[in-house]
């Protein structure tokens, strides 16, 4: 394996002697412990936290390679912090964030007493999702209440009956879903817009408000906290999980707390204990079937939509139940978990010969609100594959490999790094001028601002944006009107963000999926890019334009595990090799405030640090404290940040806004994310907001800058993989500074380690719809 490239420092003077030694230095006293993680703070003991928050960066952070709420068990988590915790992927999913996986954490704001009077605010997407399984619950609740089913129209009357009819319409296949939503007239067909060079100002994201909660549940729920020994803080989240009759359901059932996010199996038996005294037992039916649904919940954070149930059953075993095989049982008797068959999908009916030589089936568990989007997911690109699409190839104009795969299918995936962008940006354009309803989605603003430069602002948009109603409207079936949906940053899509998006689409429409294999995976559970690959269903385009300059040719060595040596004469390549965490932070200081700006000519706001993960002595918590006391010193009197501080602000797990603080009042935090004005409400800050000149990866994933600084400190050997530093490094336009104080562990990280497997059933079940259309 040859070493990174030899070059010189950004830097000139005598004390970067350092920086301009190209080849590493072996690091002395390399850390055998876990990489610094973003959970690590929470972890530990057995007491819950006041604030009864998890860390809100999660799945997409959440890769155990990058810290937060790992959305796939990689190497070590970074959740598996310093402070002893073990590293395992049971670890590292307890203490996950929610789901970058990222939502920035900052220092404890003053004044958010607030918290625990309002509802967790989630995503459109997210609420949307909520109220179906709401809904769902509701019908089977009613039905488990009586003997018979309720016919529609007898004891029931009004609204009830009707939405009752309109459930069982859906049910039956009388009616698509997609007709009992509202939405504006259907847009009449018109020739694409013009484009337009007019710089696109990406909308600010604005937060989906939980349903208020009255002030007579809320006292309820802290009255049983306060008997069980639980912070009243939890009040809000308890009765944002469990609803507004969360006060009995936990008298009834304490594990019912393991529902609140953050919350860990130990917290939530000290409460048991506190509430049932004596009749509180390990074995207990109500503690089992609570630790299944915790278990998969955590599963789905490290992006698995299912886990096996001999997995199950050996997490069981860790938290002491008894007889895991009986819990398991009761679980999906009960309806807790549904059970599936891998790899039924798609193989032929056995003869009774083979079925007495066949090795067993692996039997799945997962939760319904996974299960129903994967199958969700599976029957629209089925859908869209089999949907004849119109013949319009004569009008297409002339274009590459991409532009004909999409002029005769429905669903195309393409891939290639970030100069292959221009290629399925081109496919917007070409369908605009063929008199087609065209438009290009991005993961990221900063996504959709690249895309915007090349289709013109008025094609281009965030996923978010274009499911929360940006865009091209909604015809009168409720789906999208559109005719071709390019979608980059494709790798970023989990299952329930991509089945709401697949099933916005009208028959007919052409959908491209566009992405990069080989960066860090989504926030939310599963994998839909790569299961798409590997299922092969549809036409697969591979863009053969290479990444430019030396920052590309390294980045694309990385991405077949080979660490190039790579021609730097412009200085775009530099290694600044460190001896522990503690260099590691003032070389990083260096090459931000001087270095790079004096030597590269790049501003020290155009240049973003990534390091492996929030917690450690060289994780973002450091290195932004670091970073403020040097570029913007102060109080931090807004609740820890002062106006000017750069800021990551993640709204929703998953996806981060990066802003600047331009001030505060009553009503919050106030700050500009690339012109756009937001404001943070002030009881929402702690959970949302962190300073942002150090991210993780997983936050930094769609985005680029000029310049970027990678921080490799010692203790984060374990959490590399191959993914990660492919990710971390691709972040670079023109400038890359390389931290180095792994050793060989950089190597081998890029050389060996593949981020671990996610569990996911898209790919049989894509199989299996195909082979039956057939």
């Amino acid at each position: 394996m040859t070493a990174l490239p030899q070059g010189s420092a950004p830097g000139s003077t005598a004390d970067e002697s350092a920086e301009a030694e190209v080849a590493p230095e072996p690091a002395e006293g390399i850390a055998a412990g876990d990489p610094a993680v973003d959970g690590a703070d929470a972890g530990g003991g057995s007491e819950m936290a006041s604030a009864g928050e998890p860390e809100p960066e999660s799945p997409g952070d959440s890769e155990t390679s990058d810290g937060g709420a790992s959305s796939e068990p990689e190497a070590a988590s970074e959740d598996a912090g310093p402070d002893g915790e073990s590293g395992t992927a049971e670890a590292t999913a307890e203490e996950s964030e929610p789901s970058d996986a990222t939502t920035a954490q900052s220092e404890p704001v003053t004044g958010s007493e607030a918290a625990d009077a309002k509802a967790p605010e989630i995503s459109e997407a997210a609420a949307e999702l909520a109220a179906q399984r709401e809904l769902r619950a509701r019908i089977e609740q009613r039905k488990a209440e009586k003997e018979a089913p309720i016919p529609a129209g007898t004891k029931l009357s009004g609204q009830a009956a009707d939405l009752l009819a309109a459930v069982r319409a859906v049910e039956s296949g009388e009616k698509s879903g997609a007709a009992f939503f509202g939405g504006p007239p259907p847009a009449p067909r018109r020739p694409a817009p013009a484009q337009q060079s007019a710089p696109v100002r990406p909308r600010a994201p604005e937060p989906a408000r939980a349903p208020a909660t009255s002030a007579e549940a809320l006292a309820s729920v802290r009255a049983v906290l306060t008997r069980g020994g639980a912070p009243e803080a939890l009040a809000a989240q308890v009765t944002g999980a469990l609803g507004e009759q969360a006060a009995e359901r936990l008298g009834a059932d304490p594990w019912q707390l393991l529902a609140v996010p953050g919350v860990r199996p130990e917290q939530a038996d000290g409460f048991a204990r506190a509430l049932l005294g004596a009749e509180c037992r390990p074995d207990d039916e109500r503690r089992a079937a609570a630790l299944v649904g915790w278990i998969l919940e955590q599963a789905a954070m490290q992006g698995h939509t299912a886990l096996t149930a001999d997995g199950v059953r050996k997490a069981l075993a860790a938290r002491s139940v008894p007889d895991p095989d009986e819990a398991v049982q009761q679980a999906i008797a009960e309806g807790v978990v549904l059970v599936f068959q891998d790899g039924l999908a798609d193989e032929p009916e056995p003869s009774e010969e083979a079925e007495e030589a066949a090795e067993p089936v692996e039997v799945l568990l997962g939760l319904d609100r996974y299960a129903l989007a994967e199958e969700s997911l599976a029957d629209g690109l089925a859908r869209l594959l089999n949907s004849p699409v119109r013949d319009d190839g004569s009008v297409w104009p002339e274009g590459g490999e991409l532009v004909r795969a999409v002029a005769g299918s429905g669903l195309v995936a393409h891939t290639g790094g970030e100069a292959a962008r221009a290629e399925s940006a081109a496919v917007v354009t070409a369908a605009a001028a063929a008199g087609l309803r065209a438009a290009g989605a991005a993961h990221t603003a900063d996504g959709q601002r690249r895309l915007a430069q090349l289709t013109g602002p008025l094609a281009a948009f965030t996923v978010a944006g274009l499911l929360s109603g940006e865009g091209p409207g909604r015809d009168a079936d409720g789906a999208l009107a559109l005719d071709v949906l390019v979608v980059q940053d494709a790798t970023q899509l989990d299952v329930e963000t991509a089945a709401m998006l697949v099933e916005s689409l009208p028959d007919g429409c052409r959908l491209v999926l566009s992405g990069d294999p080989g960066v860090l995976g989504p926030a939310g559970a599963g994998l839909v890019f790569h299961d798409l690959l590997a299922a092969r269903v549809c036409p697969v385009v591979a863009s053969r334009l290479p990444d430019p300059g030396p920052v590309g040719e390294l980045v694309s060595g990385i991405g077949i595990g080979e660490l190039n040596q790579v021609e730097a004469p412009g200085k775009e390549v530099v290694i600044v090799p460190v001896r522990d965490a503690g260099e590691a932070v003032h070389r990083c200081v260096q090459l931000l405030a001087d270095s790079i700006p004096r030597a590269i000519g790049i501003p020290p706001e155009q240049t973003q640090v990534i390091t492996v993960g929030h917690g450690g002595s060289a994780g973002t918590r450091a290195l932004n404290a670091a970073l403020k006391q040097r570029l913007n010193p102060g109080p931090g009197r807004f609740g820890g940040f002062d106006p000017a501080d750069k800021v990551a602000y993640a709204e929703v797990p998953g996806r981060t806004v990066i802003g600047t603080v331009v001030g505060a009042d009553a009503e919050g935090l106030r700050i500009d994310c690339a012109g756009t004005p937001v404001l943070v409400p002030k009881e929402r800050v702690e959970s949302t907001l962190r300073h942002g000149w150090a991210l993780t990866a997983h936050q930094a994933v769609g985005m680029r800058w000029p310049a970027v600084v990678a921080v490799l400190p010692g203790d984060a050997a374990q959490g590399l993989n191959r993914a990660w530093v492919y990710t971390a490094f691709g972040r670079a336009e023109q400038h890359l500074s390389v931290v180095h104080g792994v050793d060989q562990a950089l190597p081998r990280a890029v050389a060996e380690i593949l981020p671990a497997p996610r569990t996911t059933r898209l790919t049989p079940l894509l199989h299996g719809l195909l082979k039956t259309a057939e």
